[in-house]
Order: C-alpha cells, then structure tokens, then sequence
C-alpha cells in the first residue's frame, strides 16, 4: 500500500495537479453507473429535423453567446441597450448539433464505424467553414450521454459550439505545450503517443492512426484521451484515415467502459482555435470523460481534481472487457 492518501500528480502540458486515491482497492460497485435516458415526452425532434433520412447537421440557435464581459461592464451596457445597433451588441456564435439518422437512440459504441465516420466528417466540414467564415474564435465539439452528463436529448448526436473566445482548458494546453516544446524540444502529446504504448500500463487501443490511453494525470476517473499519430493542430485537416481511425478508437474506448453499466459520459474535442496559428505546438485530440462521481468540498474550495481511482487501475478493469467486436459482432 503507497504511504498517505492521495497521490498528487502533474501534468506535464498544463503544469495543473490532480490528487489520485491509491490506497483504496478498486470496487466496481462504486462506479457502476447506467446512462439515464432524457424524459423527452417520446418526443425527439432530432429525428424529425431537419427532414432526411441520415446524418443530419440541425441549427439550434444562431447568435448564441452574448458577450457582456465583468459586472460593471454589463450595467453599463445595460444602461445604453435601447441605443446599442444589432451589429454592436456583441452577440455572436452559433449551436448546431450533427444528428444521426432518424431512430437512432443508441451509444457510439453501439452503432456501426460507418455511421461515426460519418458524424465525424461533418465535424471536420463545421471546422472547415467556420475558418472560411472567420465570425468566431473556437468551434468546440461535445457530446453528452446520458441526463447525469447534462444530455438533452436521447438521440445520438455530436454539438457545435461557435465560441467567440478562446476556453481557458484550451488556452491553457495550447501554452502549455507551447512551453513543452520549448523545454524538451517535441509536442508533448507526439511524445505521448510515443511513449504510452511503449510503457503499456495506460494503453487500451492503438492502430496505425490512433492511440487510445489513460492519461498519468487523470482528472476524473475512467477518463480516457484518444490521439492521432500524425502531429497537427487544426481538426479542419485530418486526414480520412484519421477519421477513420477515431470513429473506430472511440467505438473500442466507449465499448469497454460500457462494463460499467454503460455509463453517462462527456466527449469532447479540443483542437486549434480558427483564428490562430498553433500548427507546431499543439495537436488535437478527443477526451472522454465518465460521470462516475459528485465533486466534493476539497474540489470546489481548491480547483484540485480528485481522482478515486488512479488511471492505471482504470486501464486494468477496462482490459479485462472483450473488444467490442466479439461484443456486437460488428465489422
């Protein structure tokens, strides 16, 4: 048994610390949580709108962010709105969400590659246009499953956000691992996709495009982070192969974290914001995040992450599951 509750490890893009419980031995029980289904009225207007027959891409809200900056800046705006124009009242972005076919309620891991390959070219084709449209800062993807993860819908789908500012979780990997290369010379996350397969004790899939691991310093537990081989910044150049081999490597993590009851979970990706250049320092990835637990008190007093259960632990509940193609039988 390691000496002292928590172990507090760093991690090397963002220098943020997160405490992992290691002297407490794993029960499944603990994090054995199903994805609870959205009350809807039976009524699931994604399969609805916009008419068709497949993946769709559904407009929820144009302009959906109004940027009114700190309190004094927001009375002030508050005071002056009869007299402010449309075009400088600062509303800008856009919710969009790539819906997949009519009926289709199930997991990702339940649908076919195809299908995902699918999604995930619209994805790239949102990235595509809004560098062309040049109207907002960063295009964060997401998905929610389950109404424990904050879903509003039990259809299967993947939502676009037109941020007109830069998240502070991206800004902060992007400096980051601008620093790191600095320092040792490498894009961390090309040294991650390096290393985690040559140390073994956090991989659960890789093919020739993608790694799919548990980062040293997981924030939350069962938290998974899928990264291409190919170094690049920007998702609106990912190669088809590198879809391909994302839909599949997501398919395979959410596959084997289903021996969880099939857990809510939060997907998301982070990838160059539109308007900047970060082509030689930062490398888009996926993360998947379970929604196993509540945050407590030392969480929200500190911001310091609390991880019950360490990444390497995870990993090994997670390989004892078949891989999902002796699970669903599909190619």
């Amino acid at each position: 048994m390691s000496a002292g509750l928590f172990e507090l490890r760093r991690d090397d893009i963002t220098g943020w610390w997160v405490a992992t419980v290691v002297d407490r031995q794993f029960q499944r029980g603990r994090f054995a949580l199903a994805a609870a289904a959205v009350d809807d009225g039976d009524e699931c207007q994604n399969c609805t709108q916009p008419p068709g027959d497949g993946v769709r891409v559904r407009t929820l809200k144009d302009y959906a962010f109004n940027v009114v900056g700190a309190e004094d800046e927001a009375r002030e705006r508050d005071r002056n709105l009869a007299q402010v124009a449309m075009a400088q009242a600062r509303a800008s972005g856009s919710w969009r969400t790539v819906v997949a076919p009519p009926g289709e309620h199930r997991p990702i891991q339940m649908v076919g590659a195809k299908m995902l390959e699918t999604m995930l070219g619209e994805v790239r084709s949102a990235f595509i246009d809004a560098q062309k449209l040049g109207q907002t800062a960063y295009l964060q993807v997401v998905q929610n499953w389950g109404a424990q993860a904050g879903a509003r819908t039990n259809h299967l789908c993947l939502d676009l956000y037109d941020l007109p500012q830069i998240p502070h979780r991206v800004a902060e990997e992007i400096g980051g691992a601008a620093r790191y290369l600095i320092r040792e010379g490498e894009c961390p996350y090309c040294r991650l996709v390096r290393e985690e397969p040559r140390l073994g004790t956090r991989m659960i899939w890789q093919d020739e495009s993608s790694v799919a691991f548990a980062p040293f310093a997981s924030r939350s537990p069962f938290e998974v982070w899928v990264v291409p081989r190919r170094h690049a910044a920007d998702f609106a150049a990912a190669s088809d192969a590198d879809i391909t081999s994302t839909a599949e490597a997501l398919r395979q993590v959410l596959g084997r974290l289903a021996c969880l009851d099939g857990p809510p979970h939060n997907l998301v990706l982070h990838a160059a914001p539109l308007r900047e250049r970060v082509d030689a320092t930062y490398h888009w990835h996926w993360e998947v995040h379970p929604r196993l637990r509540e945050i407590a008190g030392l969480e929200l007093g500190t911001g310091l992450p609390v991880n019950p259960v360490s990444p390497e632990e995870a990993v090994e509940e997670l390989l004892r599951q078949r891989p999902l193609k002796e699970i669903d039988g599909q190619p």
